[in-house]
């Protein structure tokens, strides 16, 4: 008996080594079979690269494949330049034109310095079906003598209930329009024009900004700014 349970502790034993040194696999597949490595095709050809010399080959094969570079250029929203002279803005339009910038280069007129006028309106409804609303709610409340503002990128689908020389003018037609029930409306001063002209750039990269920089260098009395 003694025997007997001598051969069997000693068969189990045997077992467990084997299964131990993987000569008998694993139940969860992740096999350890030493002729595994040796069933390998070309495993004597595999090498440990270092990760600088594996970077290098990485960043050379992207440049013979042109594959553009994991870090994009900073994107400015908008960046403005100059206040020209009309015969300076030419100079510099000329000077920027092969950047084929197209719709994302605008000039624009800027204000004057002084006052000129002063207009009754309410502020701008943001869209012309807001506007269109609005005006019918002044039409019911008796007023018809309004203008809405299109053509105005400050003030677009503002409207306009009258233009006034002085100040006091318009403070009168405020006070007869909110007799009349109009509670939105408001004054404010309009700037007279101005012959300064400045160029507008939206979404450009920073290499593009660069590339404006390096022509403004050629007007040393301009400079640029952000804008929105």
């Amino acid at each position: 008996m003694l025997k007997l349970i001598f051969w069997l502790l000693l068969a189990v034993n045997g077992v467990l080594y084997a299964y131990g040194q993987g000569y008998l696999g694993h139940f969860s597949g992740n096999e350890r079979e030493p002729a595994r490595l040796k069933n390998q095709q070309n495993g004597d050809k595999l090498v440990v690269i270092p990760a600088a010399k594996a970077n290098a080959a990485a960043a050379a094969l992207k440049s013979e494949t042109g594959a553009p570079d994991e870090k994009q250029t900073g994107t400015v929203a908008c960046y403005e330049v100059g206040n020209f002279v009309l015969a300076e803005a030419r100079r510099f339009e000329a000077a920027v034109a092969p950047l084929e910038l197209g719709d994302r280069q605008a000039r624009r007129n800027l204000p004057g310095t002084e006052i000129s006028s002063y207009i009754v309106h309410i502020p701008s409804q943001g869209s012309k079906e807001a506007a269109d609303k609005k005006t019918a709610e002044l039409r019911a409340l008796g007023v018809t003598n309004y203008f809405v503002m299109s053509d105005n990128p400050a003030m677009r689908y503002a409207i306009s209930l009258g233009v006034f020389k002085s100040e006091a003018a318009a403070q009168t037609q405020l006070a007869m329009l909110q007799k009349q029930g109009v509670h939105s409306a408001r004054v404010a001063p309009r700037m007279s024009a101005s012959k300064l002209l400045a160029f507008q750039f939206r979404d450009i990269g920073s290499d593009v900004k660069a590339k404006l920089d390096e022509q403004l260098q050629a007007f040393p009395n301009q400079e640029g700014r952000s804008c929105k």
